[in-house]
C-alpha cells in the first residue's frame, strides 16, 4: 500500500487476436507462473469449442458471460462492538470485472475430468445463458447481500 497517493494503474495492452483489453485481462487471470503462451492457448482453444457449439461470434458469448457473471454488490465483514456483522457494500467496477473473471476461472478449474480448455468452454457457455455455478455465486453473493440490508447503516 502506498504511503502517499494512490498506485498509478498500470495500462493492460490489449490481446492480439481481438484486440480486447477485457480478454487481456482474462488471460492474465488465466495465467499460472508467468506462463502467457500457455493462457493464452487455453483461452483461444476455448473459445474455439464455444464457437462450434453454440455457432455464435466466440468473443459476444464471452462478453455476455462476463457480463452474466459481474456482481452489484457484496458483503464485508465488520466488527462492531462484540458483534461481527456482513454488511452489503456496492462493488467498485474495477473489482466487478475482477470477481467475475475470478468466479469464472475459478469454477471451470473445479470441474474435473475434462480438460481446462474445455471445462472453461462450457462454463462461458453456461455464464452467457445464466446458468452454471459462476452465476450461481454471483446469485448467493447478491441474496446475501439483500439479507444482511439491514446492517447498511454500519457502513464505512
Amino acid at each position: 500500500m502506498p504511503r502517499r497517493k494512490y498506485r498509478k494503474r498500470s495500462e493492460i495492452l490489449p490481446d492480439p487476436v481481438y484486440g480486447s483489453r477485457l480478454v487481456a485481462r482474462f488471460i492474465n487471470n488465466i495465467m499460472k507462473s508467468g506462463k502467457k503462451s500457455v493462457a493464452e492457448r487455453l483461452f483461444y482453444r476455448a473459445l474455439e469449442i464455444v464457437e462450434k457449439r453454440t455457432k455464435e461470434e466466440p468473443i459476444a458469448v464471452f462478453e455476455k458471460a462476463i457480463q452474466n457473471v459481474i456482481p452489484a454488490l457484496e458483503v464485508k465483514s465488520r466488527r462492531i462492538g462484540g458483534a461481527t456483522y456482513q454488511v452489503p457494500i456496492e462493488v467498485r467496477p474495477e473489482r466487478r470485472y475482477a470477481l467475475a473473471m475470478r468466479w469464472i476461472i475459478s469454477f471451470a478449474r473445479s470441474r474435473k475430468g475434462k480438460p481446462f480448455a474445455e471445462s472453461l468452454a462450457i462454463e462461458l457457455i453456461d455464464a452467457s445463458g445464466k446458468a452454471g455455478a459462476a452465476v450461481k455465486k454471483k446469485e448467493d453473493t447478491l441474496r446475501m447481500a439483500e439479507s444482511n440490508r439491514a446492517f447498511s447503516q454500519f457502513r464505512w
